[in-house]
């Protein structure tokens, strides 16, 4: 007689969470993003001027300036987790084991996010407080008491977890890890820049609301000029994700593998 294991959702948490743990890319990735933050945090409080050019910037900000490059590693990540399944061919195995496809994608983001924010959340904590000691004494010098500030260092931690999201969204869709970078940088990354320089006034109310701006704006203390607000910036940021998820669930659904 033989038996079957039925597919739980837990389950195939659980496969993803192993797959995840287990490869060397994301501790690799994991502290590339960690050390670029705390590195950069460390840097800014050590070179910090009173009076100087970024006495006006808001004190979260300035301390967590180094997640602008960390979010690089995790977008990465973001892509090897699904498109890396792709080079590999390991992706037949994983639907074949999970034949209804789609609770793959959903427990790939689950992990994939919950694995982020914590640990972006952690680094940003310890990055703020390891700053603060060479900003004790200047006009920088902030508590995690302090109003807002608490709020940004977690609203930093969500939107880069949330970009990463998108990245994660892009390798599933492109199934191509060089691809679904190229995708990234240029598309998340590049493009509204692009778009900002033009001189139109609706096109730049429109970009406020992009990945990579809405991000910023969840990060700060202090309101930022000319930004979207931290609730609608955070809506921003999970609609864009929703949208970059439900392309590759469709494509799921359509395609063969």
């Amino acid at each position: 007689m033989t038996t079957t294991t039925a597919i739980t959702p837990s389950r195939v948490l659980r496969s993803e969470w192993h797959k995840l743990r287990t490869v060397r890319s994301t501790w690799t990735t994991l502290l590339a993003s960690a050390a670029l933050l705390l590195g950069v945090g460390i840097l800014m409080g050590a070179t910090y001027t009173p009076g100087g050019g970024d006495s006006d910037i808001d004190t979260v900000v300035l301390t967590l300036y180094g997640s602008q490059l960390g979010v690089l590693a995790l977008a990465v990540l973001g892509i090897l987790v699904t498109a890396g399944e792709y080079a590999t061919g390991m992706i037949r195995a994983t639907l074949t084991a999970v034949p209804r496809r789609l609770p793959v994608l959903w427990a790939k983001a689950t992990v994939y996010t919950t694995t982020i924010f914590t640990t972006s959340l952690l680094t940003a904590l310890l990055t703020f407080l390891t700053a603060q000691i060479f900003l004790s004494d200047t006009d920088q010098a902030a508590s995690l008491t302090d109003d807002g500030v608490l709020t940004a260092i977690a609203g930093n931690a969500a939107g880069v977890t949330l970009l990463g999201l998108i990245a994660l969204g892009l390798g599933a869709a492109l199934r191509s890890v060089p691809g679904a970078i190229g995708a990234f940088v240029g598309g998340v990354l590049i493009v509204p820049e692009i778009l900002g320089m033009l001189p139109y006034d609706a096109m730049d109310t429109a970009v406020r609301y992009f990945p990579t701006q809405a991000a910023g704006a969840l990060g700060s203390a202090t309101p930022l000029p000319g930004a979207a607000s931290p609730g609608a910036a955070l809506l921003a940021l999970l609609l864009w994700a929703a949208a970059a998820l439900a392309v590759p669930a469709l494509l799921l659904k359509c395609r063969d593998v």
